[in-house]
């Protein structure tokens, strides 16, 4: 099968062209591994705070909209400034709010640091695939691309296990800590064996539409997480989530009238970057938002230690990072949309898979779930890295990759949030109503399914006593919904990629031929 043979003028590759991958890599490593191994400590960060379920929603979805927030800009100054600056930048902003993470004494001054770490994590994440676009072409910018997307599967695979290992044995303060060397190393490395690159045609920021983006972003996050707890149709929930459409729309209409925007909406008259964009959004917001809520069922329901917890998921992890490795090569012969499609098919089928938990204490009824997702995880990440890039010049690469993973970090959020929100519903129902067939006061009965719901997170342990009964039911009664709900987010991704990616959308040769009838 032959490769689509667009050739635009494309930037000689650099030299140290091995010794970029290599520091992105790095990076990459280090800002994805703090999501999976911040995701097995969160039980015991629970336990140390006393933390709300709406506390812990905040330390992951402050990482994320760290991430999201600024991602669109550190694009844009990145091509305007240089990406190996901006690179560096978000090297050394995250390695100090690293630091400051470990010192957090509270729920709050640990989410505030977190969101500094994915503010730094942004630059790193928005600048990477620009990189490895300007010191890399033809066939060999695949396999550059397939080594990234093998980086995130191998971040999801030892995440885990590093995290359980680390927080069993040195406290989770120490899951931050670890980066402080390492991010000192990758700057001194950066420096000294990374060129520069940068959009010369790059003029101006768009800091009017950061600041409306980032406080549409954050509305609409709150009013997600808080609205069990005011009431959806309270007039906080309303506010909250009315200015964060109105903020979003106003920040669109900011961005179609600017000469030099952000977010170049004209970018989206591709249908294929449309469609990349949408299934980097459905990846994140349905399997990487349901790890929260699998590793609170592992810990919590079926009382696994954190180290434990991340053998559980190896089957997930380890599979993923050997497909990605494959997939990397897949996209010169079979389309990506056809890799979108199988890969968002597989994570949907996987999620489906593992509904129907039961309170028994087996994990196993999880493991062909985890890996189908796995598998699909594999094939989707290092497609996206290369649609992203591949449908837009090479000049602009910068603002395309940031725009792609702003959607990766947006689902996340809103994912988290989203699932939150009907988790937490469905354990306070739930629970009210087991609680007062066994007899307790409605008052009394709504009041105590409240406090399951919010304080502890819907830990389900211990069979002694109707109020732990109703805990573990609830918590198992509302994972199965929120896993069915995520499978339909990834079905739905997996149809839109298949319908809007296509070749011809492609700039400069990095899309496979459509393949045959038969291959399809």
């Amino acid at each position: 099968m032959s490769s689509a043979e667009t050739r635009d003028v494309e930037p000689e590759p650099n030299p140290n062209r091995w010794w970029t991958l290599a520091a992105v890599i790095v990076a990459t490593f280090m800002l994805l591994l703090d999501i999976t191994i911040v995701n097995v400590a969160l039980p015991k960060i629970q336990a140390d705070f006393k933390a709300t379920l709406a506390d812990l929603q905040w330390v992951i979805d402050a990482y994320a909209l760290g991430l999201a927030a600024f991602q669109l800009t550190a694009g844009s100054i990145a091509d305007l400034r240089g990406r190996r600056l901006v690179f560096m930048t978000g090297l050394a902003v995250f390695t100090v709010s690293s630091f400051l993470c470990g010192l957090a004494g509270s729920p709050t001054s640990l989410s505030v640091a977190r969101a500094f770490q994915g503010l730094g994590g942004s630059m790193m994440f928005a600048t990477s695939l620009a990189l490895l676009a300007a010191a890399f072409v033809g066939r060999e910018r695949g396999v550059a691309f397939g080594a990234w997307g093998a980086t995130i599967g191998a971040s999801v695979a030892v995440g885990p296990l590093i995290g359980g290992a680390i927080t069993e044995g040195l406290g989770w303060q120490w899951i931050f800590f670890v980066n402080v060397p390492i991010g000192i190393a990758a700057i001194v490395f950066t420096r000294t064996k990374v060129a520069e690159s940068k959009n010369p045609q790059a003029r101006t920021i768009d800091w009017p539409g950061v600041v409306v983006w980032s406080a549409g972003l954050f509305l609409l996050v709150l009013g997600l997480i808080r609205g069990n707890e005011q009431g959806w149709g309270s007039a906080k929930t309303v506010i909250e989530l009315g200015a964060a459409v109105l903020l979003i729309v106003t920040f669109l209409i900011i961005e179609a009238r600017r000469r030099e925007p952000i977010l170049d909406l004209t970018l989206f008259r591709k249908p294929a970057f449309t469609g990349v964009s949408i299934v980097a959004f459905a990846l994140s917001a349905s399997m990487f938002s349901m790890f929260l809520y699998l590793t609170l069922y592992i810990q919590n329901g079926l009382g696994f230690s954190p180290f434990q917890t991340g053998l559980r998921f190896l089957p997930l992890t380890v599979v993923s990072f050997f497909a990605a490795g494959a997939a990397g090569r897949l996209v010169h012969v079979v389309s990506a949309r056809i890799l979108f499609g199988y890969g968002l098919g597989l994570v949907g089928l996987g999620l489906l898979l593992m509904h129907g938990i039961t309170p028994s204490p087996e994990w196993t009824t999880l493991l062909g779930g985890m890996i189908a997702a796995g598998l699909g995880i594999g094939l989707v990440n290092p497609t996206i890295a290369q649609v992203a890039v591949g449908v837009v010049e090479p000049a602009r690469s910068g603002m395309a990759a940031g725009i792609n993973n702003t959607f990766r970090q947006v689902g996340i959020a809103t994912g988290i949030a989203g699932l939150g929100a009907i988790f937490q519903g469905r354990v306070e129902l739930k629970a009210s109503g087991l609680l007062k067939v066994a007899g307790m006061p409605g008052p009394k009965a709504n009041a105590v399914a409240h406090a399951i719901a919010t304080q502890r997170g819907g830990s389900g342990g211990g069979a002694g006593g109707p109020v732990a009964r109703a805990a573990q039911a609830s918590f198992i009664s509302a994972l199965n919904e929120i896993l069915m709900v995520a499978a339909i987010v990834a079905f739905a991704g997996a149809v839109l990629g298949m319908v809007l990616v296509r070749s011809r959308d492609f700039a400069h040769g990095t899309e496979a031929a459509e393949p045959a009838p038969a291959a399809a």
